[in-house]
């Protein structure tokens, strides 16, 4: 006869099931079919950009910082949660207009609509602080400016001295009006530029351009040492609200001119997703095999406990979405091996204490106790290597960082949640005779 206790936690763990079931059941049948996997570029292909940089006005020794703030401005842009897995990089092209060219080139997984991708990149404005030359024409507001590096002298501040944009109404003369406008805080090196530049130019026009074109040209009357600026171009709320935005995905260091668009296909293709699947799924069945035969009970419920947790993570990866790469797919397979890792620990440990004559609900706990700072530990200093590779990766190493520790982080929560609540529901006395066989391991107890 099964006690009351161990009905009750047979039945939470079966509702448990049967909720996350039909959760599932529910929410398919509403979107009518199962969201595929995103794929990166090597597993599904995608669109190629290649861009010229115009790095005319910028000093040749400043251009390599340049261009290395377009392309991680250009990849924040388009990777704005940090798992699309875009493919942003420079390079040294042949000669234009007796300079070298730069060039950034721009891949995208999945997005096979090339006006989509031009979009991406397109919208985001090119942001630059001139001082205007002496005795030039001051440029009208709102007008293109063909001229403007014969107007006015080379940006001193970009796009890449921004921290951030917002929307404020009323200026700093009449807090009243209802003028919207947009409100540019500079990080700590534009801030002493800017600082530094409207101190030694008191009484000179500096103007705000945009995309080459001046939305304001104000007079610098007294110095600004605060790190901000007002831009007050005669802006709709709408429109203001969109420069914000824009700014603040990312105003780019210097113009760039799309050159060519592509359509690439996967490098390695459909085969490389059968084959990795298929590794996967090997993987998990040979992990399962031996866990049952050597932990017997113990074994099988890890098995239960692994199976929830491929399902969490496939769960979890469309949900955020993560681009899978074949280096994440490597790192989901690798994570099943580690998933049963602390429950390997914590079946030793139990069966240590059955060897002590403890009974089998007792055991388990005092198990689950002992084991549970070596499977601290060693979560920790997996989740610690998959931050440090996400932190200083690209985009690939990225993907595997982020699907290694998401699978660190599930595998601990199912081995200690998981696990521990089947093995306490079917925590019968394991004195002796078979159940003392079935919660052992190996050849003998």
């Amino acid at each position: 006869m099964l006690s009351t206790m161990l009905k009750i936690r047979l039945a939470a763990v079966a509702a448990l099931l049967v909720g996350a079931t039909v959760g599932y059941g529910v929410y398919a049948s509403q979107i009518g079919h199962i969201r595929p996997f995103k794929l990166g570029l090597d597993l599904s292909g995608g669109t190629q950009l290649v861009y010229r940089a115009d790095t005319s006005a910028i000093p040749s020794t400043d251009v390599a910082d340049s261009m290395n703030s377009l392309r991680d401005t250009v990849e924040r842009r388009v990777n704005l949660f940090g798992v699309g897995e875009p493919i942003v990089q420079t390079e040294k092209g042949g000669t234009f207009a007796g300079q070298t060219e730069n060039r950034l080139i721009v891949e995208l997984p999945g997005i096979t609509d090339t006006e989509k991708a031009i979009a991406m990149i397109g919208q985001t404005p090119v942001l630059e602080f001139r001082l205007l030359k002496k005795d030039a024409p001051t440029p009208k507001e709102g007008q293109p400016a063909p001229s403007i590096n014969d107007t006015f002298e080379n940006a001193v501040i970009t796009g890449k001295h921004l921290d951030r944009a917002e929307l404020q109404f009323g200026n700093g003369t009449n807090q009243l009006s209802n003028e919207p406008v947009v409100i540019l805080h500079f990080n700590s090196e534009g801030a002493k530029i800017f600082g530094d530049m409207t101190m030694e130019n008191v009484g000179r026009v500096f103007g705000i351009f945009l995309d080459g074109v001046p939305i304001s040209t104000p007079v610098i009357n007294e110095p600004i040492p605060g790190g901000s600026a007002v831009i007050s171009g005669n802006f709709t709320p709408e429109s203001a609200k969109e420069l914000v935005r824009n700014l603040n995905f990312g105003a780019l260091p210097v113009p760039i001119e799309l050159l060519t668009t592509e359509t690439v296909g996967g490098t390695l293709g459909t085969q490389a997703v059968e084959r990795g699947v298929m590794a996967g799924v090997w993987g998990m069945f040979a992990v399962m095999l031996f866990m049952i035969i050597w932990y017997r009970v113990p074994g099988l419920i890890a098995s239960v406990a692994l199976m929830i947790y491929v399902v969490v993570s496939l769960g979890i990866f469309q949900l955020i979405p993560v681009t899978l790469t074949a280096a994440g797919i490597a790192a989901f397979i690798l994570s099943v091996g580690m998933a049963v890792d602390a429950n390997i620990l914590i079946f030793e440990r139990m069966k240590e204490e059955l060897r002590g004559g403890k009974h089998g609900e007792e055991a388990i706990r005092d198990g689950f106790a002992r084991a549970w700072l070596s499977i601290r530990d060693s979560n920790i200093s997996s989740m610690i290597t998959a931050v440090i590779l996400f932190w200083f990766g690209t985009s690939i190493v990225k993907g595997f960082a982020l699907v290694f520790g998401l699978g660190v982080l599930i595998s601990m929560i199912t081995a200690i949640s998981v696990s521990r609540t089947f093995l306490l529901a079917l925590g019968v006395s394991a004195e002796k005779g078979a159940a003392r066989f079935f919660f052992g391991s190996g050849i003998k107890l």
